[in-house]
């Protein structure tokens, strides 16, 4: 086995699992919040890929230069947006759904992301899309020659340093804050936190949005790096990050990121040495093993039944 090549599909792990686990956190936050899985939540992701082409645009046609500055512009305006979307989506697939069975929050859900969907797919064209490359150039590491070294881009450092600093400030919220107070209180017991006057509706609208908001970051960098995207790119990654979101723990914060960067990893391992048409199975079989020996996920907590 060639250690570089290891090396650089280790690298390449890391950066798509930083991904997966800044949009898992979603999905993770909501089900602790209310126990509904938030299957719109990837085309949040899928719509900040577009919103940042279009400023990314607005901001070249101006004549903005600076690379930093067009950066904190787009992933400010991208969270925003997104975190407009997040609150959107619980004010009218899930709100008005709250009271009833299971089952109806999850098909208007589903419909929420179908929606989302068609609406970028008229507005802005079935084709996948693309933009510039706004960061070039990246460090070599163990450069041993031709083919013997390994390449980490600018670009995929934004995504790492951002992912670490993104959930650094999450957990600072969650668990430093008097909003992450009443979330924790919501999460354990969303009556009893009612009754004791947390505004519970408010709370559930934040998890929203600040699972959206981190969603949106996700597209922003993703498109940074790659370049291109289209109106299906959610639905896909969506069902990465919410297996990463499982194979953590749902309902764990560390445990989404964690879920993210071990699914990140097991694609890019398997890509680079056995097959890439066969990622998508391995990372799924992984996942079954773990939940096999593990139901709760690696980091969750097995449900306790309140009587």
């Amino acid at each position: 086995m060639n250690g570089h090549i290891l090396a650089q599909q280790v690298v390449n792990g890391l950066v798509l699992g930083s991904v997966y686990g800044l949009i898992a956190v979603g999905y993770t936050m909501v089900y602790g919040i209310i126990g509904m899985i938030n299957f719109a939540h990837g085309d949040v992701y899928m719509i900040a890929a577009y919103l940042t082409a279009i400023v990314l645009a607005a901001l070249t046609a101006w004549g903005l230069q600076s690379i930093p500055v067009v950066i904190l512009l787009v992933l400010a305006f991208t969270m925003v947006v997104t975190a407009l979307y997040g609150w959107s989506v619980e004010r009218i697939a899930y709100r008005p759904l709250r009271a009833s069975n299971r089952l109806a929050p999850l098909i208007s859900a589903i419909g929420m992301s179908l929606i989302l969907q068609n609406y970028v797919r008229l507005s802005q064209g079935a084709r996948t899309q693309g933009t510039p490359t706004l960061l070039d150039g990246g460090v070599r590491l163990f450069d041993g020659g031709p083919d013997q070294f390994v390449q980490i881009t600018h670009a995929q450092i934004l995504i790492v340093v951002t992912a670490i600093v993104g959930m650094g400030l999450l957990w600072y919220l969650i668990h430093g804050t008097a909003i992450g107070r009443a979330c924790r209180a919501v999460q354990q017991d969303r009556v009893m936190a009612s009754l004791l006057g947390v505004d519970t509706d408010r709370v559930i609208a934040i998890v929203f949005v600040l699972g959206a908001g981190m969603a949106g970051v996700a597209g922003s960098l993703v498109t940074f790096n790659y370049g291109s995207f289209d109106f299906f790119i959610g639905f896909v990654t969506g069902i990465k990050a919410f297996t990463a979101a499982v194979l953590g723990g749902i309902g764990s914060l560390p445990g989404a990121m964690l879920g993210g960067v071990i699914l990140g990893l097991a694609e890019s391992i398997f890509s680079g040495f056995v097959n890439t048409d066969y990622k998508d199975v391995f990372a799924f079989a992984l996942l079954v093993l773990v939940l096999i020996f593990r139901p709760s996920g690696l980091l969750g907590r097995p449900e306790v039944e309140k009587v």
